[in-house]
């Protein structure tokens, strides 16, 4: 009968035990892992508690073992939350807009008329184009990168904005 206590995590003093050799090992993991945003502290609490919830099931010699999946579990789960949180603020609702459909439709068409422009140009206008005012890069920056002069590399933006002007008019 003095056996059935080490079988199991549920004696008081066994579970202070592992509480004691275990948490701060527990706790150092979640932070380097996950930061203390996500409350290490907090999550340890809960591993423990978890624990304390399966004690029966869970030797002493499994103990650590259990207490670090359980915790890193929640820690994903926290994440996988917090990510979804993000996205779903990112994302406007689709049923409700303050714009008209008018405006919409039009924004719509302009677009579409771009993007036909765009890829109308001869690929060394896109390409210079798209790295200036897409890519944010400098003249210099472009003439280095495709091997060409700075004027002409000023010369093909130029050339490509006349285009667009000219084949998508005004907004």
């Amino acid at each position: 009968m003095s056996q059935e206590p080490k079988d199991n995590s549920c004696d008081e003093q066994v579970f202070d035990e592992l509480f004691r050799t275990h948490s701060r090992d527990l706790h150092n993991f979640l932070y380097y892992k996950y930061g203390s945003a996500f409350n290490p502290k907090d999550v340890v609490q809960d591993a423990f508690i978890k624990l304390w919830d399966n004690c029966e099931k869970v030797m002493p010699e499994k103990a650590r073992s259990f207490l670090f999946t359980v915790a890193n579990n929640k820690m994903l789960n926290e994440v996988a939350r917090r990510k979804t949180v993000v996205n779903y603020r990112q994302e406007k609702p689709k049923s409700h807009t303050e714009e008209s459909p008018q405006y919409i439709m039009e924004g719509n068409e302009y677009m579409d008329r771009l993007q036909q422009a765009i890829e109308s140009l001869t690929e060394e206008q896109r390409v210079t184009f798209m790295l200036n005012r897409i890519e944010g890069k400098k003249h210099k920056e472009i003439a280095h990168m495709l091997g060409i002069s700075r004027k002409a590399v000023e010369k093909r933006i130029y050339t490509a904005l006349a285009i667009l002007r000219e084949k998508v008019g005004k907004i």
